[in-house]
C-alpha cells in the first residue's frame, strides 16, 4: 500500500473476489454483478401490473429495504398468496425527525397494515404495502429525508450507536462515528440507482458526508481498498457476501449488543472532548441454521485500540478485507464471523496490515463493566432539555398509543430514537414543556415510573409468523404470555431476580436470542429449540440444551433450574448461575421435570 492512486483494476483475483468472474463467481454473485448496480430487473418490474415481484427482482428488492412476504394466515385455495411488502429504514443511531414519523405514521395507516415496528438494529419497519404502492411509500420517506437504502440485502446495515441523546459525555462521539461510518460505507453507484428508481433520478437527495467522510471516501480508489470497479470502488459490482454490520458505543454502555457485530467500536474521549481513539471488536454475529453445525452464533474478537485518526480508515479496510476474502461460493458460510473463526484474529491482523491499512492497532483500553442500559423513564438530555424512554412490546407501535405518540411528537416537534431493546425516545423536551408531555402520556396510559415489569423490559422478539417466510413458528405475538408465564413461575418460587429472555421464530438470530440468559429459538411449529447461559450485560454466548421442547412444557422443563438457582446468592443471575452449574448439570436437571400439579 503505497497511497498512491491508480485507476487500474485489479488483477489478483485471489485477493479480489469481488470482481473474480466464471468460475470463482457464484450464480448469485453474477446475478448481482449483471444488476446493473442493483437496478435490473427491479426497475421493469416496477412498471407491470402484477401483484408480486419475481424472485430476482426480489434479491435486489432487499437492497433498497424491502422484503416481499406473503400472509400466510390470509391464504385461499385456489386464490394465490396474500402479496405485500415490508419496508425497513435506514436511520443510524436510530434518529427520526419529527416530520419523517409523522410522515411514516401517515403512510403506515394509510398504505401499510397501520402499524410501525422498531427493530432490534434502531429502524422503523412498514409491513402491509401492496406491490403498486411500494414507490409512493419510498419516495415519501426519500422527501421527507428518511431513506431505505441498504437496510437489507449484501452491504453495510444500519449502524447503531446508544439512542440516548445525552450531550455531554462520550454520547455525543459514538452518534458523530456511527452516522460518519453510514456515510462512509454508503455505496455509490447503488446510490444512484436507488434514487433513478424512487424519486425518478433527483440527485438532490444524494448523501452529503463530512469533510472527514469525504477524505477517507477518497482513498476507495486507492490500492488496496479499491475494489477495481470506477462507479462502485469500495464495494464493487458484487458487494458484499452477505449483509455487513457495525455498532459504535461508549464504554460501559452495551445497549447495542457490541459482540454481536461484524464490527464493533468503543469509544474514548480525549481531555479536551474530542475522540481520541477506539477500542475494536471483530466477528460477530448471530444467524445460524437448524441441523447445521457449519453454521452457528458467534461473538466478536478483540482486534485492538485503533487511534481516532484512523478508526474510519479502519472499518473501510476491515469492509475491504471481507469483500476479498470472504466466502462467495457457499452463502451461508459468507458472513465474517466464518472467516475469522477458520483463519483466525492474528491472520486477520496479518492481511489488515499487509493489504488494506498500515496503521498500528494497539492493545486495547480498559473499559470497565459493561451493561445492557435500556433508558426507559424520564432523564437528562442537558442542562435545559430531558428525554423520556418509553417501552414497546416487541417494538410494535399501534392504535391509540400510536396516533398519541404522533401527536405528542408533531405537536412538540420531538425528535424520536429508536434503542436495540425495540423502545422508542422522545427526544429534546424542553424543561418547560415537561409537566405537560407527562400528563399526556398519562393519558395514553404510560406509567414511566413502572412500566414495564422487569421481565419485559429487556425482553425482545422478532416478528415471525405470519409474515416472515423463514418462521416456523411463533415469536412476537407468544412473547407477552410468554413472559407472563415465567413470571408466575418465579413469583411462586419466591425468586425476587428477572431473567434475559428472547425468542424468534426461526434460528436466523434477528431478535439476537443466543446472548439471552434464557433463549427460545422456533424449531417446528409450537416447538422450540431451549438456550441457556448468557449474561445480562451480554457478553458471552448461551448454548443449546433442548432441541425440540414444546412451548407448553416450558416451565416444567426449566423448573428445576429455577429452584437451584433460588438456593444461590441473590447476586448471582441466571445465565452466571446455569454457567458455574456447568453443561452436565444443567442437562441433568432439564431431564429431571417435577410432577404436575393436579
Amino acid at each position: 500500500m503505497n497511497g498512491e492512486k491508480t485507476t487500474v483494476q485489479m488483477t489478483d483475483t485471489s485477493l479480489a473476489p469481488s470482481i473474480a468472474t466464471g468460475a470463482e463467481r457464484s450464480k448469485f454473485e453474477q446475478f448481482k454483478a449483471d444488476s446493473k448496480y442493483l437496478c435490473d430487473p427491479l426497475a421493469s418490474e416496477l412498471e407491470n401490473d402484477q401483484d408480486h415481484f419475481t424472485n430476482d427482482a426480489v434479491q435486489l428488492l432487499k437492497f433498497h429495504g424491502s422484503y416481499q412476504q406473503d400472509n400466510r394466515e390470509n391464504r385461499k385455495k385456489n386464490e394465490g398468496k396474500d402479496w405485500q411488502m415490508m419496508l425497513r429504514l435506514r436511520s443510524p443511531g436510530g434518529q427520526i425527525s419529527s416530520d419523517l414519523f409523522v410522515a411514516l405514521d401517515d403512510l403506515s395507516n394509510n398504505l401499510g397494515n397501520g402499524t410501525l415496528r422498531a427493530t432490534t438494529r434502531q429502524a422503523f419497519q412498514m409491513h402491509g404495502i401492496r406491490k403498486e404502492n411500494l414507490k409512493e411509500v419510498i419516495r415519501t420517506i426519500i422527501v421527507s429525508m428518511g431513506s431505505t437504502l441498504a437496510a437489507c440485502g449484501d452491504i453495510t446495515r444500519n449502524v447503531m450507536s446508544p439512542a440516548a441523546p445525552y450531550e455531554t459525555g462520550s454520547y455525543p462521539l459514538a452518534r458523530q462515528l456511527a452516522n460518519e461510518i453510514a456515510d462512509l460505507l454508503s455505496p455509490k453507484a447503488a446510490e444512484d440507482s436507488y434514487l433513478d428508481l424512487w424519486v425518478d433520478g433527483d440527485l438532490s437527495y444524494r448523501i452529503c458526508p463530512s469533510k472527514t467522510v469525504k477524505e477517507v471516501r477518497a482513498k476507495q480508489e486507492l490500492e488496496g481498498i479499491f475494489s477495481g470497479d470506477q462507479r462502485e470502488p469500495l464495494y464493487g459490482p458484487t458487494y458484499m457476501p452477505r449483509k455487513f454490520k457495525c455498532a459504535v458505543t461508549v464504554p460501559g454502555d452495551n445497549s447495542v449488543d457490541l459482540l454481536t457485530h461484524d464490527i464493533g467500536l468503543v469509544v474514548f474521549k480525549g481531555a479536551n472532548g474530542e475522540l481520541k481513539g477506539c477500542n475494536v471488536y471483530v466477528g460477530g454475529g448471530m444467524g445460524r441454521n437448524h441441523n447445521n453445525e457449519e453454521t452457528f452464533a458467534r461473538i466478536a474478537d478483540p482486534l485492538g485500540y485503533v487511534d481516532a485518526d484512523h478508526i474510519l480508515d479502519l472499518v473501510q479496510s476491515i469492509l475491504a478485507l471481507q469483500r476479498d476474502f470472504g466466502d462467495r461460493k457457499i452463502r451461508r458460510h459468507a458472513r465474517m464471523k466464518y472467516l475469522l473463526n477458520d483463519q483466525g484474529i492474528e491472520w486477520f491482523k496479518h492481511k489488515l496490515k499487509d493489504y488494506y491499512f498500515p496503521y498500528p492497532i494497539k492493545e486495547l483500553k480498559a473499559e470497565g463493566i459493561s451493561t445492557l442500559m435500556d433508558y426507559l423513564g424520564w432523564h437528562r438530555q442537558s442542562k435545559k432539555k430531558w428525554f423520556v424512554g418509553i417501552p414497546l412490546m416487541s417494538g410494535r407501535l399501534k392504535g391509540e398509543l400510536k396516533s398519541g405518540l404522533r401527536n405528542i411528537v408533531d405537536t412538540y416537534k420531538l425528535e424520536i430514537r429508536l434503542t436495540p431493546n425495540q423502545d422508542i425516545l422522545l427526544c429534546n423536551i424542553g424543561s418547560y414543556q415537561k409537566i405537560t408531555i407527562k400528563n399526556a402520556l398519562d393519558a395514553l396510559g404510560i406509567d414511566t415510573k413502572n412500566d414495564p415489569s422487569p421481565i419485559a423490559k429487556h425482553a425482545i422478539a422478532c416478528p415471525a409468523l405470519p409474515l416472515c417466510g423463514l418462521a416456523i413458528t411463533e415469536a412476537e405475538r407468544t412473547l407477552p404470555e410468554v413472559l407472563s408465564r415465567i413470571e408466575r413461575q418465579l413469583h411462586r418460587l419466591k425468586i425476587n431476580r428477572t431473567i434475559l429472555i428472547r425468542m424468534t421464530g426461526c434460528p436466523n438470530g434477528c431478535a439476537r436470542p443466543y446472548m439471552a440468559e434464557l433463549a427460545l429459538v422456533g424449531s417446528g411449529p409450537n416447538s422450540y429449540q431451549l438456550w441457556l447461559g448468557g449474561t445480562p450485560n451480554l457478553q458471552q454466548l448461551a448454548k443449546p440444551f433442548i432441541q425440540r421442547m414444546s412451548l407448553d412444557d416450558l416451565e416444567s422443563s426449566i423448573e428445576p433450574l429455577l429452584i437451584s438457582w433460588q438456593k444461590t446468592s441473590k447476586f448471582i443471575s441466571f445465565g452466571e448461575h446455569i454457567t458455574n452449574l456447568g453443561d452436565q448439570a444443567v442437562t441433568s436437571l432439564l431431564s429431571s421435570r417435577p410432577l404436575q400439579e393436579p
